[in-house]
């Protein structure tokens, strides 16, 4: 049960969102958008959150939608990830979201929920990093498309009101070779140890971590590594285990000294499969 009482709004298009959001922060009301709500339930049943309000965006259609147009799929932020697992059309995005949480979880909770909340680990990030994908957000001046490494730093940083529309990705990136891994600590579907998302383009190796630090990143020096020619393997691995090692997570789910050694283990194996294609 949620402790505390909150206002329920739902609108239909992205105006009558940003204006409500408006309208409720000036009357000090704390409000948020809710797509699928799974996170801000739990969050709000642990008393880790507090709204006065929610803004249900899933009667927005632009928000809904999934398709492919001009040879780019377009995401909705309020599909869950059920409905992306199931889609099989982004291979290496289908894969992440059949990772993330239950069956029955993954039915309510929305890609632009695991990106937009609190929880650190928003392993969706980890294939639009790889991706060159573009940021549909909608905000005060209207519509505008934004890369999404460009907006995407430990978190997606919108500015208050703004809201995540879709997310847009070039089909040409749905053939290339890629591995994904997800280890945990004892369960199939659990957070993260670690959650390596990796693709090979132009013969050179794309890798986004998420479990590793506190937030989900990409890191081009440990690219350059991987790509680095005149490293053999083992050498790269050493550099990049010895980059990271400052920021490794220590907490529950596994020690920073066992996240070094599933790191090591998950490296020479992608690196194994991505370069036997």
């Amino acid at each position: 049960m949620i402790p505390t009482k909150f206002e329920y709004y739902k609108v239909d298009t992205l105006e009558e969102a940003f204006q409500t959001f408006n309208e409720l922060s000036l009357q000090g009301k704390n409000p948020m958008y809710y797509s699928g709500g799974t996170e801000i339930i739990t969050m709000a049943r642990a008393n880790n959150i507090h709204m006065s309000a929610v803004i249900d965006i899933k009667g927005i259609p632009e928000c809904c939608t999934m398709e492919m147009k001009d040879n780019k799929l377009n995401i909705g932020s309020a599909v869950t990830l059920s409905q992306i697992s199931e889609s099989k059309m982004f291979p290496l995005l289908d894969k992440t979201a059949a990772r993330i949480a239950d069956h029955t979880v993954q039915c309510k909770l929305t890609i632009g929920g695991n990106l937009c909340g609190t929880i650190i680990y928003k392993e969706t990030s980890l294939p639009l990093m790889l991706c060159d994908s573009i940021v549909v957000i909608f905000g005060k001046n209207g519509r505008r498309e934004v890369q999404f490494n460009q907006i995407f730093d430990k978190k997606l940083n919108l500015l208050p009101g703004e809201i995540l529309v879709n997310l847009i990705i070039d089909e040409r990136y749905f053939s290339l070779p890629y591995v994904h891994v997800k280890k945990t600590k004892s369960d199939k579907i659990a957070y993260p140890l670690m959650t390596v998302a990796a693709l090979k383009k132009d013969n050179k190796i794309r890798i986004a971590f998420s479990g590793l630090y506190s937030y989900p990143f990409r890191n081009k020096e440990i690219e350059n590594y991987i790509n680095d020619e005149g490293i053999n393997h083992k050498n790269i691995i050493g550099q990049i285990i010895e980059q990271v090692s400052s920021s490794i997570l220590y907490d529950a789910e596994g020690s920073s000294e066992y996240r070094k050694f599933v790191l090591k283990n998950t490296l020479e194996n992608t690196f194994k499969m991505l370069n036997e294609v």
